[in-house]
């Protein structure tokens, strides 16, 4: 999974859905295989930052096309990056080529650490658990699944991004509601 999420070319999503398929099969074990999967996508996303830290965009614009990183690519997963900032960690996982960005951009962008920590193995905890899942719940049919999940990734991210921004919209209007300005800041207003 570290490799994949590097940039070269891994079939990351096959390999955690068959990976749930051996374990409808009992030739694996749920939790190790999870477990596994999640610490070699933190191991990759972590060496992006690093990799970012270290050397910038520079280094992707002269090198990336080894790893089929495109200046296309850079420019969309940054403007991305720029729109949607730690949201982009979470579920730029789901999004094939952007995941291998992601973490160079947020590295070479100085981010915080702490912060794309926080969001980014949250998504890799997810993204672990989801092709997995689906590997396990779809039996022999896997592979189908998968095919139909990559026609329709960026429509179902853009979904769950849409729900996402709705919640936190009507999160904050019922908090705003229910801490009414007072009336020394509205007298203050009017003055």
């Amino acid at each position: 999974m570290a490799l994949g999420i590097i940039g070269l070319p891994i079939p990351d999503e096959t390999i955690l859905t068959f990976a749930g398929y051996l374990i409808s099969q009992n030739s694996l074990h749920l939790i190790p295989t999870v477990f596994s999967a999640y610490l070699g996508s933190i191991s990759g996303i972590s060496i992006s930052f690093f990799i970012g830290r270290k050397f910038g965009l520079n280094f992707l614009h002269k090198h990336g096309r080894f790893f089929h990183i495109t200046d296309e690519r850079i420019h969309k997963t940054k403007k991305w990056f720029e729109s949607y900032g730690e949201w982009l960690f979470l579920f730029g996982y789901f999004i094939p080529g952007v995941r291998h960005l992601t973490a160079l951009i947020a590295g070479s962008a100085d981010t915080n650490y702490s912060k794309f920590a926080l969001f980014a193995y949250t998504g890799g905890l997810i993204w672990s658990i989801t092709f997995v899942t689906i590997g396990f719940t779809f039996g022999k049919k896997w592979n189908l699944m998968l095919e139909q999940i990559h026609k329709h990734i960026l429509i179902i991210v853009l979904i769950l991004l849409i729900l996402i921004i709705i919640y936190f919209l009507i999160k904050r209007l019922i908090i705003d509601k229910k801490n009414p300005p007072t009336e020394d800041l509205k007298n203050n207003s009017h003055s």
